[in-house]
């Protein structure tokens, strides 16, 4: 299917605050890693939790900053808001919540179930 969508001066405000946002809190949470002193033996065991707990942030933020720009670039082809894998377009509620979503709430649960399946099968 070639459907056409613009995005509209909100979704595209949105998008930038949230990049915006996203980006701020990527930019903090590096900041702390790079302060952060060195745990005392006693505190080892923690400090090493937050460490692993903020890195894992680090990577989600950065996978969200990723997926927003995707959906910055398939603005600007005219494909924004359009499901990649159906071809149909996304609920405006889920846009407004999810602006970077490239999914349709049906494909995306299609896909999580297939993903939940997968991992069953191959844990035996």
């Amino acid at each position: 299917m070639d459907k056409k969508k613009s995005l509209t001066k909100v979704e595209r405000q949105k998008l930038e605050e949230e990049r915006a946002q996203t980006q701020a809190e990527l930019e903090r949470l590096r900041e702390y890693l790079r302060t952060a002193p060195e745990p005392s033996s006693d505190e080892a065991d923690l400090e090493v939790y937050e460490r692993e707990k903020n890195l894992a942030l680090v990577r989600r933020l950065e996978q969200k900053l990723a997926e927003i720009d995707y959906a910055l670039r398939t603005a600007q082809k005219g494909t924004y808001g359009i499901c990649e894998r159906c071809g149909k377009p996304i609920d405006p509620e889920r846009l407004a919540a999810l602006p970077e979503t490239t999914l349709c709430v049906k494909c995306k649960n299609d896909l999580e179930k297939a993903a939940r399946r997968a991992a069953r099968g191959s844990v035996v």
